[in-house]
């Protein structure tokens, strides 16, 4: 099964939700395309929000993420955000942007793309069919299937644990079931806590 899945490297939920879909998609067959939200654009943020120069920097991978994209494909860039989910979330840390692209064989002026705003209009057409299937009034992550009745796109699951390995088919199962099913459109509960660390062999 094809699934696209909408991110911005800001997002620890976010970054929850994708290591769950990295630990099911091999036992689910599912082949991921990674594509680009930037909360920054969505959320219109100033330099006033709380967040601001987080999503600012969290732009600034994003825009290396598309360059990638277009020089080498869509299969790196998984592992690109893989990478700057463990420094941002795991380590608390900045991301080696220089270090990162070049563990992972990667040309260096890659990295001259973070401060080029050219990028931004395909980052804004990635966000833009997000938002055309899940709505407006929501964040990341957003997971898009092909369902019987074509493609259809869901804000969450929104995760602050890892399920363990039944849990998480079980899971993957039930938001297919919802995704497919003519007229659903919302399941919620208020959050009372944040995303845990996780463990390192499952990062």
């Amino acid at each position: 099964m094809h699934v696209e899945f909408w991110f911005d490297p800001i997002c620890p939920f976010c970054w929850m939700t994708s290591r769950w879909i990295r630990l099911v998609a091999p036992e689910r067959d599912l082949e991921i395309t990674w594509r680009p939200i930037s909360l920054l654009f969505k959320n219109e943020m100033t330099e006033e929000y709380p967040f601001f120069e987080r999503a600012t920097a969290s732009l600034a991978l994003l825009r290396v993420v598309e360059a990638a994209r277009v020089r080498v494909g869509d299969a790196v860039v998984g592992d690109l955000y893989t990478e700057f989910g463990r420094a941002i979330h795991q380590r608390q840390a900045e991301v080696d942007l220089a270090g990162v692209l070049a563990g992972l064989g990667l040309d260096a002026d890659l990295a001259d793309a973070a401060t080029d705003a050219a990028w931004d209009d395909v980052i804004r057409v990635h966000m833009a069919d997000a938002l055309d299937l899940a709505g407006t009034d929501v964040g990341v992550p957003i997971i898009a299937v092909e369902g019987a009745t074509g493609r259809v796109g869901l804000f969450g699951p929104v995760l602050t644990t890892l399920p363990d390995p039944a849990q998480r088919l079980r899971l993957w199962d039930g938001f297919v079931a919802m995704a497919d099913t003519p007229g659903f459109f919302e399941l919620k509960r208020s959050r009372t806590s944040s995303p845990e660390p996780i463990a390192d062999e499952l990062v």
